[in-house]
C-alpha cells in the first residue's frame, strides 16, 4: 500500500510540475488526498521535498535572463526537467524496500523475462518483479512481485518467501507476493509449503492458497488462464472492467484511471501485454468508452 500511495503522489507532484494540470485534475488530486489520511500524509511529504528543491530551479531561471541564447535556453529547460523529476523520483524511491534495489534480477513494470535452468527447468519473472538466486544452493528468493518456476527433475529447488518457503521438483509453480502475504498456485506436480510456523502442508496440481504470516490457508481450485502472463496475454472471462483494468495497471508505467460507472462492464477476450496501449483502445471500441491521454502516462477512461 505504501508504495502504491508513493507513486500516485510522485505522479500528481509530476502533474502540477508540468504546468499543464486543469480545475478538474487539481479537483481530483483533493479528492484523492481527501480519500485517506495516508494519501494526505504522503502528499505532505511530497510537498516538504518539493520546497526542499526548489532553490536549484530559480537559481538556473535567473542565471538563463542574463544569457538568453537559444543552447543556453535548452540547456537550462533539460536541467529544469531533472530538478524537476528529482523529488518525484527520491520520493518513490524512499517507498521500496532496498531488498528490491539489491536483488539480482529484476524487471521493469511491464517487463516479463525468462530464464532457462542447467537441468532444462526454468524461472519467469512478470512485471515490477525483484529476485535473488542462489543456484549453487538451488535457492531462489522472491523479494517482490510474481514468479513462475518450472524443475521438470527430481532435484528440488526452493523459493522463499518473507512468509514461508517451498520446495518445488517434478512441478510447476507460481508465486505472487500480495499486499499482506504470497499467493501460490501449482500448475503440474506438487508443491511442499512450509509456514513461518515450521507447518508443513502439500499442493497439488490445480491447487491455489494464500500463504500468510498466519501459514498456508485452505486451496482453492484455480483457472490457469490467470497465468496467461507466462506466454505474454492477459485472459479475460466476463470479467468485470474494473477487475480487468487492475490487473492490466500492473503492466503499466504511469497513471491509469476510469469513471467508477465502468466498473460493472464485462470484458471477454485474450490481449497481447506488449501493446497495452492497443488493449485499452480494443476495449474502447468495444464496451463504447472514451480514453483520454494526456500522456503516454497519464490515461483515463470515462
Amino acid at each position: 500500500m505504501s508504495r502504491d500511495v508513493a507513486r500516485a503522489a510522485a505522479q500528481w507532484l509530476a502533474l502540477l510540475e508540468s504546468g499543464a494540470a486543469t480545475e478538474r485534475d487539481h479537483a481530483a488530486l483533493q479528492h484523492w488526498r481527501d480519500s485517506h489520511p495516508q494519501h494526505e500524509q504522503t502528499w505532505q511529504k511530497a510537498q516538504t521535498l518539493r520546497q526542499r528543491f526548489s532553490d536549484l530551479p530559480q537559481a538556473l531561471a535567473m542565471a538563463s535572463l542574463d544569457r538568453p541564447q537559444p543552447g543556453r535556453r535548452a540547456v537550462l529547460k533539460h536541467a529544469l526537467g531533472i530538478a524537476a523529476l528529482v523529488p518525484t523520483a527520491w520520493l518513490v524511491s524512499r517507498q521500496l524496500p532496498i531488498e528490491v534495489w539489491r536483488a539480482d534480477l529484476h524487471t521493469a513494470t511491464g517487463e516479463r523475462k525468462r530464464l532457462p535452468l542447467a537441468d532444462g527447468g526454468s524461472l519467469q519473472l512478470n512485471t515490477a518483479t525483484a529476485v535473488d538466486v542462489d543456484l549453487a544452493q538451488r535457492r531462489i528468493t522472491l523479494v517482490d512481485g510474481e514468479l513462475a518456476l518450472n524443475v521438470p527433475g527430481a532435484a528440488a529447488m526452493s523459493v522463499h518467501t518473507r512468509y514461508g518457503e517451498l520446495r518445488v521438483s517434478q512441478a510447476d509453480v507460481c508465486v505472487r507476493q500480495l499486499a499482506a502475504g504470497c499467493r501460490v498456485s501449482v500448475l503440474k506436480g506438487s508443491v511442499h509449503v512450509r509456514d513461518l510456523n515450521g507447518q508443513m502442508t502439500t499442493l497439488q496440481a490445480g491447487q491455489q492458497a494464500p500463504l500468510t504470516a498466519s501459514g498456508l490457508a485452505a486451496w482453492v481450485p484455480f483457472d490457469v488462464l490467470q497465468l496467461g502472463w507466462r506466454e505474454g496475454v492477459l485472459t479475460a472471462q466476463n470479467q468485470p472492467l474494473g477487475d480487468f483494468l487492475r490487473e492490466l495497471e500492473r503492466y503499466r508505467p504511469g497513471v491509469l484511471r476510469w469513471d467508477s460507472r465502468l466498473e460493472g462492464l464485462r470484458v471477454t477476450g485474450s490481449f497481447r501485454l506488449d501493446d497495452t496501449d492497443r488493449i485499452l483502445s480494443l476495449l474502447a471500441s468495444t464496451l463504447g468508452f472514451e480514453v483520454q491521454a494526456r500522456t503516454r502516462y497519464w490515461v483515463t477512461l470515462s
